[in-house]
C-alpha cells in the first residue's frame, strides 16, 4: 500500500489510540506468556528425563547475559528442594505451571482482540462517515460522471475490504512481531548457533512471499471496479423495470449482467488464488525450516553432544511457535496489496472536491429584497456551450416563466440560480451580491425547488416535510398540506401524516407525490421559488390539482417557472423564450402571441 494511504488510515486509527495502547499492552503479555508456555515444558522434560542437576543452594543473579543459566539453575534448585522435602507433587506443580501460562496467554490474546475490535470498527465508521460527507457535499457534476452503484460499492464493499484486508493487520502489527522477537530471544538463549539458521531463513521466506504477491493490488482494483459495475446495473434495472419489460429488454440486460459477473468471476479467481497461495507457501517454507532445524539440531544432540535432548525438544516447540506469526505476517503482505486498491477508490471520493467552492470570505444573506440579476452569463458543460451571454433581471414578487425547446438552457439556468453549478463567466446576483460571494447554505435557504420528478424518501409524510423545517409543528404540517391541496388524501391514509410512503414515494400516485413535494416547499416558505416542469409528467386531472397547489405556493413570492405545458404560464408576469442559451423573445402572453414568433408557434403546436 502507498505510504500516503497507510498514514491516512493510521490517522483514523489514532483517534482510538486508547484501544491501540491497551491492545499493545495485552499483546506484550500475550507474546511473553506465549513464549513462556513453550519454555515451561523445559523443566517438565528435565524432570521426566531425570536430567535435573542437584542444587541445594539458590543460584545467584549475575547479569542479563546469564539469564538462561539463572532460570535453569533456579528450576533445578526448586526440584531438588522439593525432592528433599519428600514431596511427590513436583510433576503436578510443573503441569500447573504449564496450564497457567497457556491460560494467561489465551486471556491476553482475547483482550488484545477485544480492544482492537473497537479500533477497527471505529475506523470503519469514521471512513464511511467521511465518504458520505463527501457524497452529500460534492457538486452534481460528480454524479453525472459516476454511476450510483459504483459509489454504493465504495462505501460498502470497498470499506469492508479495507477492514478485512488492512485493518485486520492492526491485530498483527504488534502481536506477531512481539511473538517472533520473544521466541527468537528464547531460542538464542537455548542455542545461538542453531538460531542463526532460523534468522537467515525468515527474511528469505518474506522475500519469496512478496514476489508472489506483487501484482495483487492491480488485480484487486479490477475486482472492485467490476463489482461497482454490476451493482450499478442492478440499480438501473430496479429503477427502470417497467421500461425493461415493455421493451422486452430483460434478456439484453441479463446478458450485460452475466458478462459483468463473468469478468468479476475471473478477476476474483485470480486474486483469491494468489491470496490463497500465501498460506501453503509460507507453511511449506516454514516446515522446510523446521526440517533444517531437525537436521542441524540432530547433529548437535547426537554427534556433537552440544545440546541436551530436552532443550532440543523445547527448541523445536519454539521454532514451530514462530511459524504461525510468520505465516500471518506473510499473509499480511497480500492483505496490504489487496487493501491498497480499495483505499484508492475510497480516498478518491473523500478527496474529490466540489467544483462549486465556497469563498473564504462568503457572507450570509438572510433576506431577499430587490431582484435577481443575471449579467453576461456564459455556461457550458465541458466543451458544449449551453448559455451564451445571457442578461436578465427578475424583480422581487414577479412570476417569470422560461420556455423553449429541449436543450435551450431552461433547466440549466434554474440549476445555476440554485448554484448547483457555477457560471463560467459573467455573474448571477441577488440584491447586488454575486452568488459566489454568498454562503451556499444561506443562498439555498432563500430558494424552494419543485422538480418534474418528485424527490421523496422512504419515510413518513411528516418526516419528508420536516426536511424543509425540522422544528415544524403538526399544525403547521397540516396547514401546508392543505395549501398544497394534499390534505384531503393524506388524512384518509391509514396513519395520516405518519404513513410511510415507500421507496421514492411509490405508495402514492404521481399527482399525490407532487403535492407532497409542493407541501414541503410551502413549509420552507422561501422568498424565491424554482419550479422545473412541475406538472409535465401528470395527467390532466392531477395537473389541475397540482396547478392549484402551485398557484397557492407562488402567492406573494418570486417564482421562476420552467414550463412544458404553456397553458400553465399564460398569467406569468413575464415569459422568457430561450433558444440555444439566448433570449430570443420576452414579454407577457398576450403580446408574444401578437408577435406571431417562436412562442406563438409553440402555443399553437400544443393546442393542436
Amino acid at each position: 500500500m502507498k505510504n500516503s494511504y497507510f498514514n491516512r488510515i493510521f490517522g483514523y486509527a489514532w483517534v482510538y489510540k486508547k484501544y491501540f495502547i491497551l491492545n499493545i499492552i495485552s499483546n506484550i503479555f500475550y507474546a511473553f506468556f506465549g513464549t513462556l508456555s513453550m519454555i515451561s515444558l523445559f523443566p517438565m522434560l528435565k524432570v521426566l528425563f531425570n536430567q535435573t542437576k542437584q542444587l541445594v543452594e539458590p543460584p545467584v543473579w549475575e547479569n542479563i547475559g546469564e539469564l538462561a543459566n539463572y532460570v535453569e539453575n533456579y528450576l533445578n534448585y526448586f526440584v531438588t528442594t522439593k525432592k528433599a522435602d519428600g514431596s511427590d507433587d513436583v510433576l503436578i506443580f510443573m503441569v500447573g505451571i504449564i496450564i497457567a501460562t497457556f491460560l494467561l496467554k489465551n486471556i491476553f490474546n482475547y483482550l488484545s482482540m477485544f480492544f482492537i475490535t473497537y479500533l477497527r470498527n471505529g475506523v470503519v465508521k469514521d471512513i464511511r462517515n467521511d465518504i458520505y460527507k463527501s457524497i452529500i457535499k460534492l457538486s452534481l457534476t460528480f454524479y453525472s460522471e459516476k454511476k450510483r452503484g459504483d459509489i454504493v460499492a465504495r462505501i460498502s464493499s470497498d470499506v469492508q475490504e479495507l477492514d478485512n484486508s488492512f485493518l485486520s493487520i492492526f491485530e498483527l502489527i504488534v502481536k506477531d512481531p512481539l511473538m517472533v522477537i520473544f521466541t527468537l530471544i528464547s531460542m538464542f538463549l537455548i542455542s545461538p548457533k542453531l538460531s542463526l539458521f532460523v534468522v537467515i531463513f525468515i527474511p528469505l521466506c518474506g522475500f519469496v512471499i512478496s514476489v508472489v504477491g506483487k501484482s495483487l493490488r492491480r488485480k484487486s482494483l479490477k475486482v472492485q471496479k467490476e463489482q461497482g459495475q454490476f451493482i450499478s446495473l442492478v440499480d438501473e434495472t430496479l429503477s427502470g423495470m417497467k421500461i425493461l419489460k415493455i421493451f422486452n429488454a430483460e434478456n439484453k440486460f441479463l446478458e450485460k449482467f452475466t458478462k459483468s459477473t463473468e469478468r468479476f468471476y475471473k478477476f476474483s479467481n485470480s486474486v483469491l488464488n494468489r491470496k490463497n497461495l500465501a498460506s501453503p507457501l509460507s507453511e511449506f517454507l516454514g516446515i522446510s525450516s523446521i526440517a533444517g532445524v531437525l537436521w542441524f539440531g540432530g547433529i548437535m544432540v547426537l554427534k556433537e553432544n552440544s545440546l541436551d535432548a530436552s532443550a532440543f525438544i523445547v527448541y523445536l516447540g519454539l521454532a514451530y511457535n514462530i511459524l504461525t506469526p510468520a505465516k500471518s505476517l506473510s499473509r499480511a503482505t497480500y492483505k496490504v496489496k489487496k487493501a491498497s486498491a480499495a483505499a484508492e477508490r475510497i480516498f478518491h471520493v473523500i478527496d474529490n472536491k466540489s467544483i462549486v467552492k465556497e469563498d473564504k470570505n462568503a457572507i450570509d444573506l438572510n433576506s431577499f429584497k430587490n431582484n435577481i440579476e443575471i449579467k453576461d452569463m456564459i455556461f457550458s458543460y465541458e466543451k458544449e456551450s449551453v448559455i451564451n451571454k445571457l442578461n436578465l433581471i427578475i424583480p422581487k414578487g414577479k412570476n417569470i416563466a422560461l420556455v423553449g425547446q429541449s436543450g435551450s438552457g431552461k433547466s440549466t439556468l434554474a440549476n445555476l440560480i440554485c448554484r448547483f453549478y457555477d457560471v463560467n463567466s459573467g455573474s448571477i446576483n441577488i440584491d447586488g451580491y454575486n452568488l459566489k460571494k454568498l454562503k451556499k447554505e444561506s443562498l439555498r435557504n432563500l430558494i424552494g425547488l419543485v422538480t418534474q420528478d418528485s424527490i421523496l424518501f422512504n419515510d413518513s409524510i411528516k418526516n419528508n416535510l420536516l426536511i424543509a423545517k425540522p422544528d415544524a409543528s403538526e399544525k403547521e404540517i397540516i396547514e401546508c398540506l392543505k395549501i398544497a391541496n394534499a390534505w384531503e388524501f393524506v388524512k384518509k391514509l391509514p396513519k395520516g401524516i405518519e404513513t410511510n410512503i415507500g421507496d421514492s414515494g411509490n405508495k402514492l400516485s404521481g399527482g399525490q407525490q407532487q403535492r407532497i413535494s409542493i407541501a414541503r416547499a410551502v413549509l420552507k416558505n422561501p422568498p424565491i421559488l424554482v419550479l422545473d416542469e412541475a406538472t409535465s409528467s401528470l395527467d390532466s386531472e392531477s395537473e389541475k390539482l397540482v396547478q392549484i397547489a402551485l398557484d397557492n405556493l407562488m402567492e406573494n413570492k418570486t417564482s421562476i417557472v420552467i414550463a412544458h405545458r404553456l397553458s400553465t404560464i399564460q398569467n406569468a408576469d413575464k415569459i422568457i423564450v430561450l433558444e440555444k442559451g439566448k433570449i430570443i423573445e420576452a414579454g407577457i402572453h398576450k403580446d408574444l402571441m401578437k408577435k406571431d414568433g417562436v412562442y406563438s408557434n409553440l402555443v399553437k403546436m400544443q393546442s393542436i
